[in-house]
């Protein structure tokens, strides 16, 4: 299962990102590479190197290090290992570290995601991502990691203890597992439960004392994952463990308080995309919430329907169906010739690419509009750099015409 998460996680990001897979031991990162190998055929299949086991027995998984830490080689681009990567290892392009290993202190908790804290502006890393298999992040609100946790829910009355779109992971080690096969000599009955404690079976003695624990690895059994939580760093470096969806909420209403207040702003907005990026500054994290809105669309949102959605509830559109509402109303009857045109292609770049290029009137110099005519050409088609912008200012009333 934490195989198939860390491959779904590379998928839907970048599957050559650099990887550390921290383990219990040896033989558990050996597996780890196994599986890791079983769920990426194609990629192992374009080079064997894909994932490797780096650990202190395996001479060729050592003697990959040096290239795996190298930010101008590909390969390896998984590395699973226990021990001998977590000090000393100058990951700069690490940008995911895995954690299915329980960690007992903060000096090694601290030396392991110092993994990926390297920033390397010429490979674009700048943050990096951790997977938490063993609640081992539960360090990061220890006063000793860095200071008193911040407290960003507080349930009250009967509010839930746990917000909206978030959910505890349960605790392991208070789960019951239904075993059927023999544990290293003792006979386990069908249907018994027993409760795991460390990597090990545990169970009471007439007197209620623990008298016996052995090692067991459970094979072939379905497992699911039952809860996942998302934390995430905010502006100001402080653990946000509240829900993304709340935090967003609470922020931008510290700035719009009403629908009616977003939207005076953002259609009086000279740069929609000055708007967007003065949320991000304010911690609006745009790329997970357009992933978490895209979900429910079959397409991409614009960021104004993903703030008008998530923010104030409003039913969210995509890209291509706000241009090809635009359409729908004739808009385009009133231009002729190139102006035409140029509008035209801004539309399908909208609903390709966002709000941000067709802002910027020197997209005109680039395909498909450089086919149209020379940028000083299509200004002129529109009387001007003032009749170009005007044009394209109407433009995007059009686009958020049916909301506001």
């Amino acid at each position: 299962m934490v195989a198939r998460k860390v491959t779904e996680f590379l998928e839907q990001t970048d599957p050559y990102q650099k990887t550390i897979v921290f383990c219990e031991d040896i033989d558990h990162a050996e597996r780890m590479r196994q599986a890791l190998v079983n769920l990426n055929p194609l990629r192992v299949k374009e080079n064997r190197k894909y994932v490797m086991r780096i650990t202190g027995d395996e001479q060729e998984g050592k003697a990959e290090l040096d290239n795996f830490i190298n930010p101008e080689e590909r390969y390896p681009v998984i590395a699973t290992t226990s021990k001998l990567m977590t000090t000393g290892v100058d990951a700069q392009t690490c940008k995911l570290i895995v954690l299915d290993q329980r960690i007992q202190s903060m000096t090694e908790f601290k030396q392991i995601i110092g993994r990926g804290t390297r920033i390397n502006d010429d490979y674009n890393k700048h943050w990096f991502t951790i997977l938490d298999f063993k609640k081992a992040t539960e360090l990061f609100a220890d006063p000793a990691f860095d200071g008193d946790p911040v407290k960003v829910y507080e349930p009250k009355g009967d509010d839930s203890i746990v917000p909206d779109d978030e959910h505890e992971v349960l605790d392991p080690a208070a789960t019951e597992l239904p075993l059927s096969e023999e544990a290293e000599g003792y006979e386990v009955e069908p249907g018994e439960s027993w409760h795991s404690d460390d990597s090990t079976l545990a169970w009471p003695s007439g007197d209620g004392e623990k008298t016996k624990r052995v090692k067991y690895v459970v094979g072939d059994v379905e497992v699911s994952v039952i809860a996942e939580r998302v934390q995430y760093l905010g502006p100001d470096g402080k653990l946000i463990t509240e829900s993304l969806k709340d935090f967003t909420r609470k922020k931008v209403k510290e700035q719009y308080a009403t629908l009616t207040d977003f939207l005076k702003h953002w259609n009086q907005a000279e740069r929609k995309q000055a708007i967007i990026e003065e949320l991000a500054e304010q911690g609006v994290i745009w790329d997970d919430l357009i992933k978490d809105v895209s979900k429910k669309l079959g397409g991409e949102p614009d960021p104004f329907d993903v703030i008008c959605h998530i923010v104030y509830d409003q039913p969210p559109l995509s890209r291509k169906e706000r241009a090809e509402q635009v359409r729908k109303q004739d808009y385009f009857s009133k231009y002729e010739g190139a102006s035409k045109q140029v509008l035209d292609a801004l539309l399908d770049k909208y609903t390709d690419s966002g709000i941000e290029p067709i802002e910027d009137v020197k997209i005109l110099t680039l395909a498909p509009f450089s086919q149209i005519g020379s940028l000083m050409e299509l200004v002129d088609a529109f009387g001007g750099k003032p009749g170009y912008t005007e044009a394209v200012k109407d433009l995007e009333d059009e686009l958020y015409r049916q909301t506001s």
